[in-house]
């Protein structure tokens, strides 16, 4: 009798806990989409809407007098803006664009970051001057590089001859990397500066006892366990240099001879000034693919060459 009771007893206390785990897990689950549901909205409202509607308007032919006629043409009209020479060309200039922003800016930053990481007195105040560049505007840096480039009034006026930098196609995409490089200087600085930070002083200390010089320690210790900082800045670099507009639009409106004419001043210019939302739209998506390509690129094969501190 004893024997049976135990038998009929032991699926209940079996069965219990299970049910009582279960149920936790639903409502765990059910907890976690209510707490997305905010985020859900705010993402399609601002994101998936937009970027539809996007894709909606590139599909529309536009009429540059009158912005609400338009016409259904498909894909035709991605096949003419991406096939176009302007397109080519816009985007050639974004590459250089970008080649000649993101390797010195992040090489500026991690050389001020190595020098500011010297235990010297007074290194505070160089610290705060070298990432005092992220708290000044587009517009400011602007300003102020157009002042120096300035062949009349500004401070390089007394190289002679002075070269007219934002007047000179050889000359203009040059200028705006230089403000770019400078604009992005602070943030390189910070970060580079936290990946030092991070660096075991103990791995360095190692390396010197084992005799390697200021340059082997550089090259073999820091330079390695300061990989996915770098990493991290050229992913973020190379976005950043693709989008970039406000100093372009303030020092040389896509001149001179669209010299400086990038993908984003290129649909400003066909949004704004050609009135044309539809090649604007194709130009939108074409910038959004080529920013995703290139950040899964860089994901996928300079990753590879990351070293992660374990």
């Amino acid at each position: 009798m004893t024997t049976t009771l135990e038998a009929s007893e032991r699926p209940a206390e079996v069965t219990r806990p299970v049910n009582t785990l279960a149920r936790r897990k639903l409502r765990e689950a059910g907890l976690a989409y209510v707490l997305l549901i905010p985020a859900g909205v705010i993402f399609a409202v601002f994101i998936f809407y937009p970027f539809l509607k996007n894709f909606d308007l590139a599909l529309h032919s536009t009429n540059p007098f009158n912005p609400d006629l338009s016409e259904y043409v498909g894909f035709e009209q991605f096949g003419d803006v991406l096939g176009s020479k302007e397109f080519f060309d816009s985007l050639w200039t974004t590459i250089l664009f970008a080649l000649m922003t993101v390797p010195f800016g992040i090489a500026f930053g991690l050389g001020l970051a190595v020098l500011a990481h010297q235990k010297l007195k007074g290194i505070a105040i160089f610290r705060t001057v070298f990432s005092s560049t992220v708290a000044t505007s587009v517009a400011v840096a602007a300003v102020m590089f157009y002042t120096l480039f300035n062949p009349n009034i500004g401070l390089l006026k007394n190289i002679s001859p002075t070269p007219p930098f934002l007047d000179n196609p050889g000359w203009a995409l040059i200028a705006i990397a230089i403000v770019t490089i400078w604009q992005s200087l602070g943030l390189s600085f910070i970060l580079m500066s936290a990946g030092l930070q991070a660096i075991p002083d103990e791995l360095v200390e190692a390396a010197e006892v084992d005799g390697a010089g200021p340059w082997s320690r550089f090259r073999n210790v820091t330079l390695p366990l300061l990989s996915p900082t770098m990493f991290f800045a050229v992913v973020v670099g190379t976005i950043f240099a693709f989008q970039t507009f406000g100093q372009i639009d303030i020092l040389t409106e896509g001149g001179p001879l669209k010299k400086t004419n990038v993908l984003t001043y290129f649909i400003y210019t066909e949004l704004r000034v050609q009135r044309n939302p539809g090649k604007a739209a194709v130009l939108a998506i074409a910038l959004f693919a080529i920013t995703l390509v290139l950040t899964l690129v860089q994901l996928r094969f300079l990753e590879r060459r990351v070293h992660y501190q374990r």
